[in-house]
């Protein structure tokens, strides 16, 4: 374990992110410069190839291909692979916005392929602390509300409010409350899903109202609300085990989007850029 922590220790240092960036624009380079590259009219259709098309038959198939369906993939790309070839020899790649876009996608993959950054405890935690909000855990709460319609009592709607505020208080519930197709009742219901069913003003006064008494009015999108709230978990801040999956997928994410930054800064240095028309000046735009 000891040589783990400082193999991790050593990913999180500049300088490794610096080899590994040159150590990916020197694959790059060589696989673009490599003889094994595609040259001329030659298409080489090799194990590797093959072994790809297998794979992707196999995924979608749940089966390997047999003989005449791989001979059958193998002629299929050779037939795509020419049509490739000659779409980018007639430019037809120019101009397109969605190639543009797919080959983009696909250097960023490389990169992510190529680079392996786990986060350790320290850093995932330091993630959550930073992050709160984005994992905290929300309230929950086991209600029952009673439903006062204001087209149905229009000026006197406080007044009804109030008459059926007293008369759930004294435990007298027959004949109060108008017809709705709101939930009568919720179980275990997070605060989440409380505003989803009954607007984000219903669901945000529930957070002061005391738990095991007659509560109200309360207001939400379709009237007024008596309720009464049974039982009430506050909405916390989950531990890193509790939210670690979630964590260590944002965490590993925003350093792959760093490194992966740091890769473009290296490789737009290549590229000069001029820009001869009228572009609105700010801090994110112009060449650099």
């Amino acid at each position: 374990m000891v040589g783990t922590s400082r193999l991790q220790r050593l990913f999180r240092e500049p300088l490794t992110h610096f080899f590994a960036i040159g150590f990916l624009l020197f694959l790059l380079y060589g696989w673009l410069n490599s003889d094994t590259a595609p040259t001329g009219n030659e298409i080489v259709v090799d194990e590797a190839r093959i072994s790809a098309l297998a794979a992707g038959f196999e995924r979608t198939w749940q089966r390997p291909p047999t003989d005449e369906e791989l001979r059958n993939l193998v002629e299929s790309w050779v037939r795509e692979e020419i049509y490739f070839r000659e779409g980018i020899a007639m430019r037809l790649d120019e101009g397109d916005p969605v190639v543009r876009r797919r080959i983009a996608q696909k250097m960023s993959f490389i990169s992510d392929g190529l680079l392996s950054v786990t986060p350790e405890e320290a850093e995932l935690q330091a993630w959550l602390d930073d992050n709160v909000d984005a994992y905290r855990i929300p309230a929950r709460y086991t209600l029952r509300q009673v439903f006062i319609d204001p087209e149905q009592h229009g000026d006197q709607l406080d007044a009804v409010a109030g008459t059926a505020m007293a008369a759930l208080t004294r435990g007298d519930s027959d004949g109060i409350g108008d017809a709705t197709l709101l939930p009568a009742a919720l179980a275990d219901a997070s605060s989440i899903e409380i505003e989803r069913t009954f607007g984000s003003e219903f669901a945000r006064a529930l957070e002061t109202l005391p738990a095991g008494v007659w509560s109200g009015p309360v207001a939400s999108a379709f009237g007024l609300h008596i309720v009464i709230i049974e039982s009430k978990e506050a909405a916390r801040v989950p531990s890193l085990d509790e939210a670690r999956v979630a964590v260590e997928r944002d965490a590993t994410r925003a350093k792959l989007d760093e490194v992966n930054e740091q890769i473009y800064d290296a490789l737009r240095q290549k590229y000069p850029v001029r820009i001869t028309a009228n572009l609105p000046q700010g801090s994110g735009s112009g060449a650099r």
